[in-house]
């Protein structure tokens, strides 16, 4: 568990380490050598090593032969006991770009996806001590929760109607559920997941030709639906204010070859080539 210590101020021993060093240069000058000598050692091997500066957002978590003694999370400059080991730890947040992965989303589908995520140390005892090497541990774990999340969700709805969501269509759920898993794994070294968004989402090379087709497919039908849905509303308007104004009185034949042209010239894909008619409407 993470202990918070605060080092004691490093500009005193500041001043005792320039004072023996200088103060043994001095009394080598003037022939005491071995004291002279006794004093830069001190001061070069057990008093140097002692200090630390520590910037902002950044800590040193500090062991004395093995054991864990507390992590120094304040800024400026200390000085510990020489003989602690003092590992840097940053707590910064980092960005960490989760390469683009080929798996397989719900209904099976080969797709390439990758991810973002943010991430800060937040407990600098589990980073240090719980995992080997945090970094490589967030690339590792990021990138298996990206795998788990392709394979809860369909790509989008055109092989799976009934989805309320997607990978696709409901990024705000998904980045959601991506940080939970992301982290539920990084829970054990300490890390805190401030954000984890997908980036990049799109089917593999080897289908992504045939979904495309299916997908403009989708569409056109969509369209068309929407065309013929509008037409007969038009052809029955038409119908409806040529009788009502009696403009002309249409038998049941006749009715039906209006609404034949007229249905083709408003759901045509082509502009209508029309045919005048100089006579009667029998001829």
């Amino acid at each position: 568990m993470e202990k918070i210590i605060k080092p004691a101020s490093g500009w005193t021993m500041l001043a005792v380490f320039l004072l023996m060093f200088f103060g043994g240069i001095a009394l080598i000058v003037a022939k005491i050598i071995a004291v002279g000598a006794a004093s830069i050692f001190i001061a070069v091997t057990l008093i140097a090593p002692g200090f630390i500066a520590i910037e902002p957002n950044s800590t040193r978590v500090m062991t004395l032969f093995g054991a864990y003694v507390g992590s120094a999370v304040e800024s400026g400059f200390f000085y510990v006991n020489p003989f602690f080991t003092k590992k840097k730890i940053s707590v910064r947040a980092v960005t960490f770009d989760v390469p683009v992965v080929k798996v397989n989303d719900k209904q099976g589908n080969p797709i390439m996806i990758g991810a973002v995520v943010v991430y800060r140390v937040q407990d600098t005892f589990k980073a240090a001590f719980a995992v080997e090497h945090y970094a490589e541990f967030v690339k590792i774990q990021s990138e298996s929760a990206i795998r788990k999340l392709a394979g809860m969700y369909s790509y989008d709805n055109l092989e799976d109607e009934d989805a309320d969501v997607t990978l696709r269509t409901n990024s705000d759920e998904v980045n959601e559920r991506l940080v939970s898993e992301i982290s539920e794994r990084l829970e054990i070294a300490g890390i805190d997941v401030i954000e984890a968004r997908i980036n990049h989402l799109a089917y593999a090379a080897e289908i992504a030709g045939a979904m495309l087709q299916r997908q403009q497919a989708t569409a056109i039908v969509a369209a068309r639906s929407k065309i013929v849905e509008g037409a007969v509303g038009m052809v029955e308007m038409a119908l409806e204010q040529l009788s009502k104004k009696q403009i002309v009185n249409l038998d049941e034949e006749k009715k039906a070859a209006m609404v034949s042209n007229l249905m083709v010239v408003l759901c045509g894909d082509k502009n209508a080539t029309p045919v005048l008619n100089t006579g009667t409407l029998h001829q």
